[in-house]
């Protein structure tokens, strides 16, 4: 036994490492062979979780042969090409290599005096980015967040801001009105959140009705900013989604904007997933209006296969994330005071925090957008395959999108049956380890819901998904 010490030795750190990048190796090359979705034994994995006892100290790799063992046992298995469920893909390998330089080096970024090739580099990436979705590289600025929440409370943060200068120093009692925001039944939750988090309360949140193809209603939008102008509220802030969580659907950013554009608010899109639209020609036409909203949400670790969490938030405002966060601290390093450079701390609602852009920057260093795009395009047309081979197998799709995100339910099932036929499918996919699936409402009637997240998804792959919903439903039919 070691005595205390937080560093290994070289020949053991060597061995340690080599050894971890083995089990690495073995985990994702046999990930085929691992059950998609864990056995929920709640008293099995607190056992588990507690068997280490930290008043007597192991070895490193007895340490690491644990956690392994648990998380290999304990846990939905995202990076598995049968794992058809939310937006979490598997991490590409640049992604993984740059968490752990970035974990070694562990460079602070919230002074740009500390790390300013981590900053600039970051700085970089953005503008890349926010040039695909057509945003002026003279007037685009941004910075990454942790993931789409904190990009989507930042775009309330900055909202407010422009339309409200007052409210950083005197907050919304010195308001005349209360703001009021607009955003689709279809929207994300987080919008909820940041409400509560920005002081507006969930009631300043209007919830948009939305049509057929579950996209915002643009005409009951206008209904509603006018309903709310009469009554004395504020309004403020549209958010457009670009790629809805549940179901895939885009909302008519175009239009969006020109209500907002007529209305003098800012306009918001969450494209946290969509947002990879751009990187391909044939699907950039589905966000072709995004270049007018004047922020933008968009998460690299799920259509862009980077480890979590690598959020973005995006505008076309150069000045808004300065007046939104500057702040001074005589405690900050003063190295850089000369320059003309920001410090990210003022530019941001994150201090200390860690080089989130690395993961990008690697991944598209050695992929390029050619590799990007073909990523995007490979996963669009799994989605096409796996609308084709269901519907050959009599199933129904319920959502309509381009995006590989596929809503689907049995309509020769009694309706009144359906909800139960739905959840029967479910629980017997998870319980077999095969796949995993989820459900999601569709015009209030539950549907199964499976998304292609996984670059190394394949025509085989799908075909054995629809192969196992078969076997099930004839399971439950007999």
């Amino acid at each position: 036994m070691k005595s205390f010490n937080l560093d290994l030795d070289r020949e053991e750190r060597m061995y340690i490492g080599t050894y971890l990048l083995e089990r690495i190796n073995d985990y994702t090359g046999n990930i085929r062979e691992v059950r998609v979705s864990p056995e929920l034994d709640v008293d099995a994995i607190v056992q588990f979780a507690q068997k280490l006892s930290f008043d007597h100290p192991v070895g490193a790799q007895e340490a690491i042969d644990h956690i392994l063992e648990g998380l290999i046992q304990f846990q939905v298995h995202t990076p598995h090409p049968r794992y058809f469920g939310l937006y979490n893909p598997r991490p590409n390998d640049m992604g993984i290599m740059a968490d752990t330089i970035t974990a070694a080096f562990n460079p602070q970024l919230a002074a740009w005096s500390h790390a300013p090739v981590a900053v600039e580099i970051e700085n970089y990436v953005l503008k890349e980015i926010a040039a695909k979705f057509g945003y002026s590289s003279e007037t685009a600025d941004g910075t990454f967040t942790t993931g789409g929440a904190e990009a989507n409370l930042t775009a309330v943060l900055t909202a407010l801001i422009h339309h409200f200068p007052s409210y950083a120093k005197e907050g919304l009692r010195a308001l005349k009105a209360q703001p009021v925001m607009y955003a689709s039944a279809e929207s994300h939750h987080s919008l909820v959140k940041a409400a509560r988090s920005c002081g507006l309360g969930t009631d300043s949140l209007r919830i948009i009705p939305t049509d057929s193809q579950l996209r915002m209603n643009v005409r009951a939008l206008q209904q509603q900013i006018a309903a709310d102008r009469a009554a004395g509220y504020a309004p403020f802030l549209i958010i457009g989604t670009g790629g809805t969580t549940g179901s895939g659907a885009i909302d008519p950013i175009g239009a969006l904007a020109d209500v907002a554009e007529d209305e003098r608010l800012w306009l918001h899109v969450d494209a946290a997933y969509g947002g990879a639209c751009v990187f391909v020609p044939e699907l950039l036409e589905q966000l072709h209006d995004i270049r007018r909203a004047d922020s933008i949400t968009f998460d690299a670790h799920k259509w862009m296969s980077v480890p979590m969490g690598a959020g973005m938030y995006l505008t076309r405002h150069r000045d808004i994330l300065h007046r939104a966060f500057s702040i001074s601290a005589d405690y900050m390093p003063k190295e850089g005071a000369g320059l003309d450079r920001i410090d990210p701390f003022t530019h941001s609602i994150q201090w200390s925090r860690r080089f989130i852009g690395l993961k990008l920057y690697l991944s598209l260093a050695t992929a390029g957008w050619e590799g990007y795009g073909k990523v995007v395009r490979q996963q669009a047309e799994m989605g096409e395959r796996l609308r084709q081979e269901l519907t050959r197998s009599n199933w129904t799709v319920v959502n309509d999108t381009v995006l590989p995100v596929v809503c689907f339910t049995d309509i020769r099932v009694p309706a009144e049956s359906r909800s139960k036929f739905v959840s029967f499918i479910y629980e017997e996919v998870l319980r077999s380890g095969q796949a995993w699936i989820s459900i999601y409402e569709m015009n209030k009637e539950p549907a199964l819901r499976a998304c292609i997240t996984n670059y190394e998804t394949t025509a085989e792959d799908i075909i054995a998904l629809v192969e196992l919903l078969n076997s099930v439903r004839a399971k439950m039919m007999n």
